[in-house]
């Protein structure tokens, strides 16, 4: 009898262990498993039969209680989702987006339930969590101390990751801010440079099985924004909450949320080859937008003296140029930098945004965040971090007739922040303002969530070329690297299409670009943000060529559709966007020898002819003519640090 007993546990035991439930994506080839095992909620990812993600663990813990142990499956629900919806500032103007959802709730050893979400697409994973009230319709809200979500990559796997910073710390304790430096083809195993993890996006080479690459999406200030701890061998990179010593040590490092209620959705998006890290909408796809658009907010480009000028250049007669400049080259918009309040005053800035009106250019103004956050000393300050202070002055802009503002220097990732991200988008909409963030976090799913978000920051970005050499040397790593990770999931505002030849107004002292003017130009559609910055001076009028300032002059910012071409992140890449019926395909290559490729491109027509910028043996960009061939095939090549870009006649 005992041995019956003992028998019959054993095959409890082992049916629990081999309980699981699966859900694939509509084509079949991505699927998701979930089980428990020992009392801990797993999750496993399977692309075409490789796997790709490896049993890595579920679950978090409240003031309430601890999902992370003693945990069993009860109900899943599974559903077909189709919900196609249209953009015009991200790299896809109609998604038609379909996935099959599964809900598994999760029951811990005292019977409180949670439930783990997935929507499997294609080639993308959402995974989010439900709370409930519990005994009693309570407790009616909780804090979500942690969570155990976890993320293991199979062994060789090479990580692509840029570090998370220390808080506090960096140039007048500005940081995290989302600015340090990403590796490429890394170990899994080499420690984070500061010890805190990595921000997100993160991206994986799975050798020859593929790409994955993992994010979040939908944090706005219903949660905190999150990133990856460093990596462990046993749970790999697990979901880590902000630092305490953010925000100047104000708030806390946990969220807090009204119950029921979800946590915000982490992503997978998974492929054999770069096309689905490329081309991926997730981070719209699992959001919907939360407010109207309040205004006309178009897309276009900008003139900004201040990476070039710096402070010197924000004087009423230097910004009355860099309007001109616009104009001259039919560009929307002029951004002015800090210290305008000071060196140029609110009297005058009235004028000047009347002048810039009658030339047919929009005003976009800098502002400081803060508040208590951190040190960074530029004004106007304290404009934009409480309530009446922004209704007063946004009420001021619109009388003036600004069109968007840039707001700087952001405390880190606790949900206070996230709350003043989302206050100021929202009451900047009343006023009909685009807004543009910088010295911040990863935007998460924003372009749909917020109409009025441009695009921001979140990346090393333009500025740093301008203030040391080395960074000058990195920016062709950067951009050939940034379509396939930080650039993928969110409009990335870098701040310049450099076409100085120096570092320095007189274009002749200061340490030189190190890349082609083509590079230059090609950046312009590979980077992805509905309000592009040209980073032109007034001399480039004079020292740009015809083809040259043409170009400049025609370049959408607004994308209908993005595909992925060639390419390997941080090596090169050919990335084709279409507005309307024309295609643009452009290319940057960051390696130090001319590159020779063999395009296949079949959204093309066999014996089209189409424009071909390229570098010259001057320097220069050159415009020819090129033929595609029968196979829809085109050859060409791009110099060390160089670019080029087809464009279509229709």
């Amino acid at each position: 009898m005992k041995q019956a007993i003992l028998l019959l546990m054993m095959m409890g035991h082992i049916a629990a262990m081999l309980a699981q439930n699966s859900v694939s994506s509509p084509d079949g080839r991505l699927t998701v498993t979930v089980y428990t095992e020992e009392g801990r909620a797993m999750y496993a990812v399977d692309y075409d039969g490789q796997r790709m993600v490896m049993p890595s663990r579920l679950g978090l813990t409240t003031d309430y209680a601890d999902f992370t142990r003693g945990m069993t499956m009860g109900e899943v629900r599974m559903e077909d989702v189709r919900k196609p919806y249209d953009m015009t500032r991200t790299k896809r103007a109609h998604v038609a987006y379909e996935a099959r959802r599964m809900d598994v709730a999760l029951l811990n050893a005292k019977g409180q339930r949670m439930d783990v979400t997935f929507m499997v697409g294609n080639n993308d994973i959402g995974m989010r969590y439900t709370l409930y009230r519990q005994a009693n319709d309570n407790p009616k809200s909780a804090a979500v101390k942690s969570e155990a979500t976890s993320f293991r990559l199979p062994e060789g796997t090479t990580t692509f990751l840029s570090p998370q910073s220390k808080a506090m710390v960096g140039w007048e304790r500005t940081k995290p801010s989302y600015e340090e430096v990403y590796g490429a083809d890394e170990a899994m195993e080499k420690p984070s440079a500061f010890g805190e993890g990595y921000v997100f996006p993160a991206l994986f080479h799975v050798g020859d099985s593929g790409w994955v690459l993992v994010s979040e999406t939908g944090v706005a200030s219903g949660y905190v924004g999150s990133h990856l701890s460093d990596y462990d061998r046993e749970t790999g990179y697990t979901i880590a909450y902000p630092m305490a010593g953010e925000n100047n040590g104000n708030g806390t490092p946990w969220a807090g949320i009204a119950l029921p209620g979800s946590t915000p959705w982490r992503t997978i998006t998974v492929g054999r080859t770069l096309a689905p890290i490329v081309e991926t909408t997730v981070a719209y796809d699992l959001v919907e937008p939360l407010y109207e658009a309040g205004g006309d907010y178009r897309p276009g480009r900008y003139t900004w003296s201040w990476l070039i000028g710096q402070d010197e250049s924000i004087t009423y007669d230097e910004q009355v140029r860099f309007i001109d400049l616009a104009a001259a080259m039919g560009f929307e918009y002029c951004l002015v930098d800090n210290w305008w309040d000071r060196n140029i005053g609110r009297t005058r800035m009235a004028q000047l945004a009347r002048y810039a009106a009658g030339k047919g250019v929009g005003l976009l103004l800098w502002y400081n965040s803060n508040g208590y956050e951190n040190d960074a000393p530029q004004t106007p300050r304290q404009c934009m971090n409480t309530a009446t202070a922004r209704d007063r002055e946004m009420a001021w802009l619109k009388s003036i007739g600004v069109k968007g503002i840039k707001v700087d220097f952001f405390g880190g990732d606790k949900q206070q922040t996230m709350q003043l991200y989302e206050d100021i988008l929202c009451d900047a909409n009343r006023y009909g303002l685009q807004v543009v963030f910088h010295g911040c976090t990863l935007p998460r799913g924003w372009e749909r969530m917020f109409p009025n978000f441009v695009s921001s920051e979140a990346v090393l970005a333009s500025e740093n070329v301008y203030f040391t050499e080395e960074h000058a040397r990195r920016e062709p790593f950067d951009l050939t690297l940034h379509p396939f990770c930080r650039n993928a999931v969110a409009a990335m505002d870098w701040g310049g299409i450099i076409m100085n030849r120096h570092m320095s107004a007189d274009n002749r002292s200061r340490h030189t670009r190190k890349t082609t003017n083509t590079f230059e130009m090609a950046s312009g559609i590979t980077m992805q943000t509905a309000v592009q910055c040209v980073a032109m001076r007034p001399n480039n009028l004079q020292e740009l060529s015809q083809v040259e300032l043409d170009f400049l002059r025609t370049m959408p910012t607004a994308w209908d559709e993005t595909r992925y071409i060639d390419g390997y992140p941080g090596r090169y890449v050919v990335l084709a966007r279409r507005c309307g019926s024309r295609w643009y395909i452009a290319g940057l290559n960051a390696g130090q020898e001319e590159r020779r490729l063999t395009l296949t491109l079949p959204m093309l027509k066999a014996g089209q002819t189409v424009g071909y910028y390229t570098d010259n043996k001057q320097g220069e960009t050159a415009l020819k003519p090129l033929r595609v061939d029968k196979r829809q095939q085109v050859k060409i090549v791009m110099q060390p640090n160089g670019g080029m870009v087809l464009i279509s006649s229709t």
